[in-house]
Formats: structure tokens, sequence, C-alpha cells
């Protein structure tokens, strides 16, 4: 009897052993068939639960001058929609003494630098912006605004515009008219590859990714894109060989549309900025015209300027011989979502006169 009972437990020792060896070997086999496949990026995966944000990037100096528009814009949002940041000099901080908009407390960044405009140091302002944007991995969309700018429309309106569209808005087109691109940029920018426009994007993830961690394109401007001096900065010149033929180049007006471009994402923009800025052409010096939009103060801010703006549905671009019809997802839809340069008492009176539907 007690050689049958201990021949009982001796074959139930032996089958528990066997079957959880047969369960090591199905789960060995299940890692490694994991471990051969190809691995996504884990920078475009996200969990379908994650909220769709759009990251509103702003390029400031010190204070907000538009904080009472912008804090009426984003009232009418669900915060989850949405996020800021913003650059300004460094050690400035956004709080209850410094803006009237509740939601830029605290959304400086802690890296920025100074920034001299026309200068590279205006592109690496927006690398540390999209940077700190893609750390957010539910923001989906990156906006880069001036602090000139005002909204067009309310919250919503400007969400589901941005949002339904596939592709990002880079305004870009060939650069045929000025002498920016220098030879020296070649091979690493060709000159097939040189693009020119406002530097206010709308970027898809994607394309902030390659803007931000580009660490190829961004030295080559730095180093032969630069700004011609205006003629009253006269020791900023070089003393050696004609001004004139100096290479004025301006790296916010070509970097992103140029780096884009390079990526071979053209097919992926919709080629046009969502802000609209109306380019000063009156002035008589030759050096000065064109470098600076029209400022719209209290006096110009009116119904019908703020209509006129909202009723542009196509963009010509002189050096292409291109009319850009303006669509978001395939649907005619007015061209601009923000407009800019904006005093603070042109921009109020604005929004006092109910004019943006905010």
């Amino acid at each position: 009897m007690k050689k049958k009972v201990a021949s009982s437990y001796h074959w139930r020792w032996r089958i528990g052993l066997l079957l959880s060896v047969l369960v090591l070997m199905v789960m060995f086999l299940k890692l490694q068939t994991f471990l051969m496949l190809p691995q996504r990026s884990f920078t475009h995966w996200q969990p379908a639960s994650l909220n769709r944000r759009i990251a509103f990037l702003f390029l400031a100096r010190n204070r907000m001058p538009l904080d009472i528009v912008w804090e009426r814009f984003f009232q009418s949002a669900v915060e989850v929609n949405f996020s800021v940041y913003i650059h300004s000099r460094p050690g400035f901080v956004y709080s209850k003494k410094t803006t009237k908009c509740s939601f830029f407390y605290n959304r400086q960044l802690g890296n920025s630098i100074l920034v001299d405009w026309g200068g590279a140091s205006m592109i690496e302002a927006e690398h540390l912006l999209l940077a700190e944007a893609l750390r957010n991995p539910e923001n989906e969309r990156f906006v880069l605004l001036s602090d000139s700018c005002i909204p067009l429309y309310n919250f919503t309106y400007t969400y589901e515009y941005i949002m339904s569209s596939p592709k990002s808005f880079v305004d870009s087109f060939l650069d045929r008219k000025e002498n920016r691109y220098n030879p020296k940029m070649d091979p690493i920018i060709q000159r097939d590859k040189w693009r020119k426009g406002s530097q206010w994007f709308s970027l898809l993830r994607r394309h902030a990714e390659v803007v931000a961690f580009d660490k190829t394109i961004l030295p080559v401007f730095q180093k032969h894109c630069k700004r011609r001096p205006l003629p009253e900065f006269w020791w900023q010149h070089n003393t050696f060989g004609d001004p004139s033929k100096e290479h004025n180049c301006i790296p916010d007006e070509h970097y992103v549309q140029t780096l884009l471009a390079i990526h071979g994402f053209e097919d992926k923009i919709e080629r046009r900025s969502l802000i609209y800025s109306l380019w000063n052409q009156s002035a008589n010096n030759r050096e000065r015209k064109g470098w600076h939009p029209v400022t719209f103060t209290l006096l110009d801010a009116s119904p019908k300027l703020i209509q006129d703006i909202k009723s542009i549905e196509s963009i010509y671009y002189e050096t292409e011989h291109r009319t850009e019809w303006c669509s978001s997802n395939g649907k005619p839809q007015p061209c601009f979502l923000f407009a800019r340069k904006f005093t603070r008492g042109g921009a109020v009176h604005i929004l006092n006169e109910t004019l943006l539907g905010l």
C-alpha cells in the first residue's frame, strides 16, 4: 500500500514538472517573437485615451500686451484641449502681478534665451518652445504666435479648423526675387530646396519633432544666414567690399520652410500661414521697405478691418505665379485664424466691439 501511494505521488510530481517546463517554453517563444517584430517609434505612439491638444507657443519680449484678449479666448475652451508655452526674456515670470491672463501664469520657459530680431537666436527660441511642448504626449498641433497676435474667432472654431486638417500650415514659397541664398550652404542646403515665408506656423507633431531635434540644418543657418544691418548701424557692416552685395538673410523667414522641403514634407503641408500680416510697402528707404508688418492701432481697429481679414479666401504668391485657395481638410475656409500686429489699445477696442466672437 505504501509503495502504491509513493508511486502515485512520484508521477504527479513528474507531470507537474513537465507542465511547468512547457509553460516556460511557450512564454520564451512568445518573447522571442515579440523581440523579432519591428519596433514602433514611441515618439509617435499615443494611447487612444489621451486628450488631443493644441500647443499655443508664444514668442514674447516681456509682458503679453494682449493678455486681456487671450484670457477671453481661453475662457471659452475646455482646458484639456490646449496647452500654453511662452518664450520671454530670461528671468521674466508670468503671475498675477505681470499679466491679466490666468492661463499665462507660470507658463514661461525656464531655459529661455536673449533673442535678437532677425538673428538665428529667433529660431533657437522656436526650438526651445517646440522641445518643451513635445514633452507632453497630448500635444498634437503646435501653433507659433507673436505677442502682438489676436485670435479672429472663438476657441471652438479655431480648434476644429486646425484639428480637422491632416496637414501642417507653413507659409512657403520659392525665393526668386531676393539674393538671400548663400552658396556656402551647399551641399547641406541646396539651392532648389531654399524656401521663404512667414515664421508663424501650425505644425503636426511629426513635423514639430523634425524642427525641434534638427542638428544639421540649424548650424548652417547660424553660420551662413545673417541679417544685413540697417544703414544707421554702420559699425556692424563689413568694412571690406561692397555692402550692397552682402547676403541679407533673415533666418526665421527661411528656416522651417527650407527644413521641411529638405525632408520631403512639402506635400504634407498647406503652404500658407494661419496668421495675417500686412507688410509695410510704403517706406521710402529701400533698406527698410517690407522689413516690418503694419501695426494696427486704436484708430485702425475697425469692424471693416476685421471683416476684410476674415473674408480673405486665397493668397497669391508672385514668385511662383501661384494662387493658394484656402481650405482645411479639403473644405474651403477663410485663410486666417489670427492677425498681427495689434497694439493693446487696438486689440481691446476690437474686443469691446465684440468683433471677434469671443
